[in-house]
C-alpha cells in the first residue's frame, strides 16, 4: 500500500531523514517510532506530497506520489497535531467545513460524531472541547472520507490513559475495517499494543523493524524466566529444560506468585541501539 524507496531530506545543511525504505502492507498498523526530531513527521509529510524528498521515490497504491489523482488524495486521511480545529464553529460546523472542502455530503457527520462519541457533543463549540475531545474531533473529521490509509502523527500525545484506550479501539476498528494506519508515536507501549509492525527511527535512520513481539526476542539476551514467590522473595531460571522440574516444583508446592520471561520491553531496545531515553526532557530536548 506504501513504499518507500532511498528516501534523503535536508533542511539547512542538517540531515533528517537518511535512506529511509519502507513496505507497508494494506490493512494493518504501522508504527513509525522515535522521539521527538527524530524525523516522523517529515516522513509523513514526503509520503503524503506535502514536501519533497531530496531523493528516493514514494509509492501509494502502487503509484508514484507525484502522480496521485485527486481521487486517490480524498482517500488519504491525515491527522497532524498542526492541523487546526476552528474554535468558535461548533463540533458538527467544523466537520461541515472539512466537508466543503472535500466536497462530500454533510450526512456522514452524524455517523462519523457517534463513531468516536461525540454526537451529544455536536453543538459545543470546539473552544470548550477538552484535549481528549479535540482529538476525536480530528479523528472523525478524517473518518469523514472513509479513508483507505490513515496517517495519524502522535494520536494521543499527552492525553489521559482512559482516552487513549478509546482511541485505540477507535483505530483497531478501522485496520479490522481494511484500512491501512500509518502511526507516529514515541510511546512505546502503545506502539507494542497497537501496531502489527513497527520500524525504529533514530536522527533520521531506521534502527531496527519487525513486529514488536519480535524486535523484543530478538533481543532477548538473557532468556531467564523471573519468578515472584508468595513469600514475597524473587529467582530467576535460565530459559531452558532443565529448569522445568524446579519451576514445576514451585507450582505444585503452591510457591508460586508470578511467572515472567524476560524479553525486553521495546524501549529497552530501543536504549539498547542508540544510547538515548525517551523521557520527557529528551522530548523537550528535540522539540
Amino acid at each position: 500500500m506504501i513504499t518507500t524507496k532511498g528516501i534523503f531530506k535536508s533542511f539547512a545543511g542538517k540531515t533528517v531523514l537518511s535512506g529511509i525504505d519502507l513496505d507497508i502492507k494494506s490493512g494493518t498498523v504501522f508504527g513509525l517510532l522515535g522521539p521527538s526530531g527524530a524525523g516522523k513527521t517529515t516522513l509523513i509529510k514526503i509520503i503524503t506530497g506535502q514536501l519533497g524528498a531530496d531523493s528516493g521515490e514514494v509509492h501509494v497504491f502502487g503509484k508514484n506520489v507525484k502522480d496521485l489523482t485527486g481521487d486517490d488524495k480524498k482517500q488519504i486521511g491525515i491527522m497532524m497535531d498542526d492541523h487546526g480545529v476552528y474554535d468558535r464553529l461548533s463540533v458538527a460546523d467544523n466537520l461541515k467545513v472539512f466537508c466543503d472542502i472535500y466536497g462530500i455530503p454533510y450526512s456522514g457527520i452524524g455517523k462519523a460524531l457517534e463513531e468516536v462519541g461525540l454526537a451529544d457533543s455536536a453543538k459545543k463549540p470546539a473552544a470548550k472541547l477538552s484535549k481528549g475531545m479535540l482529538a476525536r474531533l480530528k479523528l472523525a473529521r478524517v473518518f469523514l472520507i472513509e479513508p483507505k490509509i490513515l496517517f495519524l502523527d502522535e494520536p494521543t500525545s499527552g492525553l489521559d490513559p482512559m482516552t487513549m484506550k478509546y482511541i485505540h479501539r477507535l483505530i483497531k476498528a478501522r485496520r479490522d475495517a481494511g484500512c491501512t494506519v500509518f502511526l507516529t508515536t514515541h510511546n512505546m507501549e502503545e506502539a507494542t499494543v497497537l501496531c502489527d509492525e513497527v520500524a525504529l527511527l533514530n536522527e533520521g535512520k531506521i534502527v531496527e523493524r519487525g513486529q514488536p513481539s519480535e524486535i523484543c526476542r530478538r533481543y532477548n539476551h538473557q532468556k531467564k524466566i523471573n519468578i515472584h514467590l508468595k513469600t514475597g522473595g524473587d529467582v530467576s531460571f535460565a530459559h531452558d529444560a532443565e529448569s522445568a522440574g524446579e519451576i514445576g516444583r514451585l507450582i505444585e508446592q503452591g510457591r508460586l506468585e508470578t511467572i515472567h520471561s524476560s524479553e525486553p520491553t521495546l524501549e529497552t531496545v530501543f536504549i539498547e541501539l542508540t544510547g538515548r531515553k525517551l523521557e520527557a526532557e529528551e522530548e523537550i530536548r528535540y522539540a
